[in-house]
């Protein structure tokens, strides 16, 4: 797995064969990328679920000004502190459980990944606490990738899309 484009393209990441996490696929990945690119300049932006890093340092690499990668996992965190090494920009790894971060930060977001695992139904319960603590920004976007989860928002769909069992919709905070 490896950054498919933007100005680290190429650059190799680890930590996708580690228990727990699922690699977004690359073409889902550059699909997903060419849709956010007019939001990505200068972002800030929130992997919550990061896993490798993947989306986050897809977006770093892209003009994000800005990318907090949170997983609670110690060996995904290891995995993190290796891929982002060679990248000076503002990346920020943060080990903790999703809701404990999203229930303290005081930050908002331009863009927010949620990508947790498929099995664990995670998303619905994310999106709760980002519209209580008001973390999306106006305008911000919200990627929401999953199989089955129902998804429950009151940000306004943008864009629906499905890549064999991978559905990703993306929504907007108007």
């Amino acid at each position: 797995m490896q950054v498919i484009s933007g100005k680290y393209k190429g650059k190799k990441l680890d930590g996708f064969k580690i228990d727990g996490t699922r690699p977004t696929m690359g073409r889902v990945k550059e699909s997903l990328f060419a849709m956010l690119n007019p939001y990505l300049e200068g972002s800030v932006c929130l992997d919550l679920f990061a896993g490798s890093g993947s989306l986050g340092l897809e977006a770093i690499s892209n003009g994000a000004g800005e990318v907090v990668l949170v997983d609670n996992n110690p060996i995904v965190v290891k995995s993190l502190k290796k891929n982002v090494q060679n990248i000076n920009e503002n990346i920020q790894i943060i080990k903790e459980d999703y809701a404990s971060y999203l229930k303290k930060c005081q930050k908002k977001f331009n863009i927010i990944f949620l990508d947790p695992p498929y099995e664990a139904n995670l998303i619905n319960k994310a999106i709760e606490i980002i519209e209580k603590n008001n973390l999306l920004a106006k305008k911000g976007i919200l990627v929401c990738e999953y199989e089955k989860e129902d998804i429950v928002c009151d940000y306004k769909l943008i864009k629906n899309k499905s890549y064999g069992s991978k559905n990703i919709k993306i929504f907007q905070n108007d």
